[in-house]
């Protein structure tokens, strides 16, 4: 989720891979491409590959949300996208029932901080209220990764307006801010099962895989990846991301449906080929209501019907190569 400037109506690209548009060096700075979903047993399956060792996990399996493990951010600022919603760490927007963290997002007048912590000056106490509220949950300061498999098992919400998000974010801006540093999301999803006339079903089933990075705002770039999943309206599923040097893949289910290579990103306050995908970058999980990305598509606003709208979370698991298989063709790092 970009996090820092209203995000503009994303035109998708003609074909794949395409520059919607070009910096002024001639690399594009907003690539989206619409991938298919590949049919059962046709393309990488990481569970089914040796060398993988799980470093972190949560499993909800307690009474409550383990806080070693996740901090709340608080505030009402919008995300940078003009998103409607508070965030709050109260057991209201964020617990843990039957096994599963429940993240729900309300229709309630709330007001809180109008910036997130890390941009309010001491002794700022400007609030800002919103008509919804909702959770975002980071693992930012209690674990981030360099490299690894990122799996999240979840049901997503549905309704215009709705914007369901897993992703991550670095650790340390050790390129400068958003979004030279860099921005990882593993799946977003906006208006699942509104009316689409483009969609297999007719419903909105389309999932999102991000890169946000080149120069500071406004200056940033992006590089996206667009699947139908039709299944997603339905249950459970697993969007994962698989992260090694140079190279980025994405999975639904446990298959990789789109990959990115190095010569496709690229931080503007480093010459390593590799950055800024290179650093630790820790977790985030929220469902935002509003903003531009969920606004500009679909049919249009948000319904104000249907709530409380709920992310559902089965589990997060992290893994690694072990050092013994880390040249493996079967566990890339």
């Amino acid at each position: 989720m970009t996090r820092f400037a209203p995000i503009s109506a994303l035109g998708v690209c003609a074909f794949a891979l395409a520059a919607c548009a070009q910096s002024s060096d001639e690399r594009p700075v907003k690539v989206i491409e619409q991938v298919e979903r590949p049919a059962p047993g046709t393309a990488r399956a990481p569970a089914e590959e040796t060398g993988w060792q799980l470093v972190w996990a949560d499993e909800f399996d307690g009474t409550a949300i383990d806080r070693t493990k996740w901090d709340f951010d608080v505030d009402c600022w919008g995300g940078g996208n003009d998103e409607r919603q508070c965030y709050t760490d109260r057991a209201d927007n964020a617990r843990i029932e039957d096994g599963r963290l429940i993240i729900t997002a309300l229709k309630e007048s709330f007001t809180g901080p109008a910036l997130p912590a890390h941009m309010r000056q001491a002794g700022d106490t400007k609030t800002a209220t919103k008509p919804f509220t909702s959770a975002r949950m980071v693992t930012r300061g209690k674990a981030a990764w360099q490299y690894g498999r990122i799996e999240v098992r979840a049901k997503l919400p549905q309704g215009q307006g709705t914007w369901p998000a897993i992703w991550m974010m670095p650790e340390d801006n050790a390129y400068g801010s958003w979004a030279a540093s860099g921005e990882i999301d593993i799946m977003e999803a906006v208006n699942l099962g509104v009316p689409c006339t483009d969609c297999p079903g007719g419903r909105e089933n389309t999932i999102l895989g991000t890169l946000h990075f080149g120069g500071n705002w406004p200056e940033n770039a992006l590089n996206s990846s667009e699947m139908h999943a039709r299944d997603v309206l339905e249950g459970f599923h697993t969007f994962g991301v698989i992260w090694a040097p140079g190279v980025i893949e994405w999975t639904y289910d446990g298959q990789v449906f789109a990959r990115k290579e190095a010569a496709s990103w690229w931080s503007v306050n480093s010459d390593d080929p590799f950055a800024p995908f290179d650093k630790p970058f820790h977790l985030i999980l929220n469902l935002a209501i509003g903003g531009g990305l969920a606004e500009e598509r679909g049919i249009g606003g948000v319904d104000e019907s249907g709530f409380p709208k709920t992310l559902e979370v089965d589990w997060v698991r992290v893994w690694q190569c072990l050092p013994t298989h880390s040249q493996e063709p079967n566990c890339k790092r």
